[in-house]
C-alpha cells in the first residue's frame, strides 16, 4: 500500500490541514482533479479512494496509481507553479477539504514541510513509472489483478468484499486493454466466486489473494 501523506507530516500536521478548509462529498466517479487544469487548490482525501490517471495524445488513459485516504492531491503543481500532470478521479464516494493554493503554501512555508514533500513527490513518481512499465509489458489478467489489488488496498472499508464501482470498459482503459480482453479475464474469476457483479455497474471483489495467486501461477 502507497505511503499517505499523514504519515509523511504527522498526525499533528495534517489535522492542522485539514483545518483549512471544511470537509465535502464528492460522489463516485467525480473528477476531483482534472489533467491540464491550472493549480488553483489541493485536495486532502478524509475518506474514500481515488484513481490517478493519464491522458494522453489520443486520448487514452493510464492508471498511474490508486490512493487511499490520508492522501493529498495537487500539491506539486501549486509547488511549481504548473498545470497539473495528471487526473484523480473518485473511485467510490469520497470526502475531500479542498484548499485553496495560497493557503497551502502559507501551511507549507510556516511548518517547513517543503522537503518532505519533495522527497515524497519522487518516491511517488517512481511509483508511477513502475505502474506504467507494467501496464506496458503484462498479460492482461496480471495487469487488471494488479489494478483491482490497488483498489481494494486502498478501499475505504475492510469488509470480506469490496466493491469496485467502475465498469468493465472503464477498466479496459485504465489498464490499455480492449473491453473483450478484460471480461475474458474475470469471466475465470467470476466462475470461482472470486469477482462478482454489481446490479448498478461494476464488480464485487470477494477474494483477491486467491486473483493474485491465480496470474502468478
Amino acid at each position: 500500500m502507497y505511503l499517505c501523506h499523514e504519515s509523511i507530516i504527522g498526525d499533528r500536521l495534517w489535522s492542522k490541514l485539514r483545518n483549512l478548509a471544511p470537509e465535502r462529498s464528492r460522489p463516485a466517479r467525480s473528477v476531483l482533479l482534472r489533467q491540464g487544469d491550472p493549480a488553483t487548490q489541493v485536495i486532502l482525501l478524509s475518506s474514500g479512494s481515488t484513481l490517478v490517471t493519464l491522458t494522453g495524445s489520443n486520448g487514452e488513459q493510464t492508471l498511474l496509481a490508486v490512493r487511499g485516504a490520508g492522501g493529498l492531491f495537487g500539491e506539486l503543481a501549486v509547488l511549481d507553479a504548473q498545470p497539473r500532470s495528471a487526473s484523480v478521479i473518485a473511485a467510490e464516494p469520497c470526502r475531500v477539504h479542498i484548499i485553496p493554493a495560497p493557503d497551502f503554501l502559507s501551511f507549507v512555508n510556516d511548518e517547513n514541510l517543503a522537503v518532505p514533500l519533495l522527497r515524497h513527490a519522487i518516491a511517488r513518481v517512481r511509483e508511477a513509472e513502475a505502474a506504467r512499465l507494467e501496464m506496458a509489458t503484462a498479460p492482461v489478467p496480471a495487469r487488471l489483478a494488479a489494478a483491482l489489488g490497488r483498489l481494494v488496498n486502498a478501499a475505504s472499508r475492510n469488509d470480506s468484499e469490496t466493491v469496485v464501482r467502475l465498469t468493465q470498459t472503464e477498466l479496459s482503459q485504465l489498464i490499455g486493454a480492449s473491453r473483450n480482453s478484460v471480461g475474458s479475464a474475470i469471466r475465470p474469476w467470476r466462475e470461482r466466486g472470486w469477482v462478482g457483479t454489481e446490479a448498478g455497474g461494476g464488480l464485487v471483489i470477494r477474494n483477491m489473494s486467491a486473483i493474485q495467486a491465480d496470474v502468478l501461477a
